[in-house]
């Protein structure tokens, strides 16, 4: 098995974490115990992470067979959206706007408003063979997949929007541009994360280069420098925060990945 070292104050969307070495998966022969990451684009990689794989670039495809859209979970969004709009595909325009690759997407059932990775889903490859959609229990940015994703099969059908990529565009506008590992937390059910850290008083906290960001207080972002422990301080303080005033319990979209945490 070949191992990579990753140093994901680099690699991580949020810039937090170190030189760590990770397991690359080539085939179902991968290690139970390995915490299985994608692009890290959802991850605060901590000071003691357990032991860590991904997929290789084995999985790194995509194509048209049997009237379906075959993809490799190690794909990335931005190959996926430039794949179907050369092929004029619809109804995966919103991917444009959801960064990292494919397995870690359908893991969390990625989405947009009512634009879900899940809607046009067929099945999915894992170690135990294909899995239909109608296996999977699924729902707002949950899945119980537990084991790896190698390939996923969707439904095909024509007519690439553009119209569609400029309203996702337009979406994501208001999202600030520091550094970040997107969303930290869940919207609770007819509410909004963000409407309630602004609400006690968190939007614009700062630790050190940690700060729920001023233009959208559902963001932990990274001016530069930021510390781990910087980032899960604030966590934990808006955590409480809005338990305390509103009986919300936050959860966390965020993935803390250290053994402390886990």
């Amino acid at each position: 098995m070949m191992i990579k070292k990753i140093n994901f104050k680099q690699f991580s969307s949020i810039k937090i974490g170190q030189e760590v070495d990770v397991l690359m998966i080539e085939d179902f022969d991968y290690p139970k115990e390995h915490y299985l990451l994608g692009a890290s684009n959802n991850v605060l990689i901590g000071t003691n992470p357990p032991p860590l794989m991904m997929l290789s670039k084995k999985y790194d495809y995509i194509k048209i067979e049997d009237d379906s859209l075959v993809i490799g979970a190690a794909t990335p969004s931005g190959k996926i959206v430039s794949f179907c709009k050369k092929h004029d595909i619809a109804d995966f325009e919103f991917v444009s706007r959801l960064p990292g690759t494919l397995g870690g997407m359908l893991k969390m059932n990625a989405g947009l408003k009512e634009f879900e990775i899940f809607n046009n889903l067929g099945s999915i490859i894992t170690k135990e063979g294909e899995i239909k959609k109608e296996q999977i229990d699924y729902g707002y940015r949950y899945t119980d997949i537990k084991d790896v994703i190698f390939e996923a099969r969707f439904e095909l059908s024509s007519g690439f929007s553009q119209e569609k990529m400029e309203l996702f565009t337009n979406m994501r506008s208001n999202q600030p541009r520091e550094s970040s590992a997107g969303s930290c937390f869940k919207n609770p059910e007819g509410d909004y994360a963000g409407r309630l850290i602004e609400a006690v008083g968190l939007k614009g906290k700062r630790l050190g280069d940690m700060e729920f960001s001023s233009v959208h207080a559902n963001f932990l972002v990274n001016h530069g420098n930021g510390r781990f422990e910087d980032a899960v301080e604030l966590i934990h303080l808006v955590e409480e925060k809005v338990k305390d005033e509103f009986g919300v319990h936050l959860q966390r979209e965020i993935i803390i990945v250290d053994k402390t945490y886990m």
